[in-house]
């Protein structure tokens, strides 16, 4: 097995390393980029594949990591407190950590668990979290279809690009709620993102919509 060292850029780490398939006779190339996003203490691991095909999950504790070997091994890093899994990429949470000290291990860790073939989810545990029941009025159905299609298509890919995602909870007296995952929980951008951008956008496609809130 072949390691390339890893390469520090400005706002993107790639590291290139070989591995020698078990299933297969031919070494397979593995690359996982470090993108920056707007929360300082949340970064965006990409490790050139599919994390999860559909949905995602947000991880805060070591019990919600319990159904994740990776995310297990990840909340053992010290200093690490979430975990998020989207599409193509691993949002890691830190707390009160510097991130040249805790890159390393973030990276070695993701490196592992997909060169093992280990699963994402133990058995009968995959797939997007369920999470809270939503809560509507049912003369509000069609206008919650609207603004749950408004961010399924116009909001939520590009919180992605930013490690995050933004969940539909409920919607009453003319006010959406929102949960705010990933790099949204906890930045400190996520409520002009929530006043300025999503409200406005809502407020104008939905006439009904008198405001955002985060649950």
């Amino acid at each position: 097995m072949g390691v390339i060292p890893l390469w520090c850029w400005r706002r993107c780490v790639v590291s290139h390393i070989s591995i020698e398939s078990s299933r297969e006779n031919w070494t397979k190339p593995m690359f996982i980029q470090t993108e920056a996003t707007p929360n300082p203490a949340t970064l965006k691991f990409l490790p050139g594949r599919v994390v999860m095909a559909e949905g995602t999950r947000d991880m805060r504790s070591t019990e919600d990591a319990a159904q994740s070997p990776l995310a297990t091994e990840l909340f053992g890093i010290d200093g690490i407190h979430g975990v998020f899994y989207g599409f193509d990429f691993i949002a890691v949470t830190k707390g009160d950590g510097e991130w040249q000290h805790l890159k390393p291990a973030i990276l070695g860790t993701i490196m592992e668990h997909f060169m093992s073939g280990a699963p994402l989810f133990v058995e009968d545990s995959a797939g997007a979290e369920t999470g809270e029941e939503e809560f509507f009025e049912e003369t509000d159905a069609d206008t919650v279809a609207t603004i749950k299609e408004l961010l399924d298509t116009r909001v939520r890919p590009a919180v992605a690009q930013d490690g995050g995602d933004i969940v539909f909870r409920g919607y009453r007296d003319g006010v959406v709620y929102l949960h705010m995952q990933g790099a949204c929980s906890g930045c400190p951008s996520s409520t002009a993102t929530l006043k300025h951008g999503i409200e406005n956008l809502l407020r104008h496609f939905v006439p009904d919509v008198t405001g955002v809130s985060p649950v």
